[in-house]
């Protein structure tokens, strides 16, 4: 039904793509009967505008921006434990978790009319401390990128992501990473970076976690060790394929639940948003089949593995 649809909007995503695309979503959705679409004014202004529409007693909720638009509205809802659908029409600069519905090519007139069906799945998510995230938790190296893209302004789309990444690749010293889940406890040491994925794909480019799956019930933890600098380059370029699984410092598994220590409260990065951790401590885990989704295709994509006992 048309009127239990809200669209929100990031104008400012994608370095204004969102204002640039929002004439032509005001008239599709509108000749479909969908009057409700309400901008956002402010950063993290989504979550307060979602949590209005559900009051409002939206129960489909389309989110136009890029991750971090897309996770602050899913906080919202999960936060809500309303049993609120959310559908992805991507206008940002990476764009992974529309990736994982299937959505990051369509139209909007696809996603408009997706979003008035009546098919959904359920998705896991993340946890980290208070936060839930989609895509991935990350300390370390994809921290000081994202804090290199807030300054790199002149570039759009994924190239401020490998731009970012080059410019951080043989300055960034690394941190002292101590990690406990379900494969066992390994003492702090140096790391590059360490990632916690629910989904594959990180800032647009990188396949960070190819083998991530949203239907699991699992987190994929990438975690990757002190690589002299001389080869971080060609590790950088091999994660664009997911091929830096190969290398002999970087090390992967499977978790439901992790605890990653620090020598001092870390600043992290969720869905491309950087949080600052309220301790040394930083406790993650996976909600499974906690998100309505709407999707193309028959499911989100992701090897449906068994799940580990």
């Amino acid at each position: 039904m048309p009127e239990r649809v809200c669209v929100i909007v990031n104008p400012a995503a994608g370095r204004g793509r969102g204002a640039r695309m929002l004439p032509e979503i005001t008239a599709v959705f509108g000749a479909l009967g969908v009057t409700d679409i309400r901008a956002t004014s402010v950063k993290g202004h989504e979550s307060e505008v979602a949590a209005q529409a559900m009051a409002d007693g939206r129960t489909t909720i389309v989110a136009v921006g890029g991750d971090g638009t897309i996770s602050n509205v899913a906080n919202a809802i999960l936060r809500s434990k309303r049993n609120t659908r959310l559908a992805v029409l991507p206008a940002g600069t990476g764009n992974d978790f529309a990736k994982v519905l299937g959505t990051a090519k369509a139209g909007i007139h696809e996603v408009a009319r997706l979003a008035l069906g009546d098919s959904d799945s359920a998705v896991d998510v993340g946890l980290a401390e208070d936060d839930f995230f989609l895509n991935s938790c990350g300390f370390g190296f994809d921290v000081a990128v994202l804090d290199e893209i807030s300054r790199s302004t002149w570039l759009r789309g994924n190239a401020v992501y490998v731009y970012a990444a080059l410019k951080q690749l043989f300055g960034y010293r690394g941190t002292q990473i101590g990690v406990e889940s379900d494969s066992g406890r390994s003492e702090p040491t140096l790391h590059l970076m360490l990632v916690v994925a629910n989904s594959p794909w990180f800032g647009g480019t990188f396949l960070i976690a190819p083998d991530a799956s949203v239907s699991d019930g699992l987190l994929d933890v990438i975690s990757i060790g002190d690589v002299a600098p001389h080869r971080r380059l060609a590790m950088l370029a091999a994660a664009t394929r997911g091929a830096h699984q190969a290398y002999a410092d970087c090390r992967s598994s499977r978790s439901r639940t992790l605890v990653a220590t620090f020598p001092v409260a870390p600043t992290y990065q969720i869905d491309g948003e950087l949080r600052r951790a309220r301790s040394k401590s930083v406790s993650i885990r996976c909600i499974p089949a906690a998100l309505r989704v709407v999707h193309c295709g028959s499911a989100p994509p992701g090897p449906r593995r068994p799940p580990i006992r």
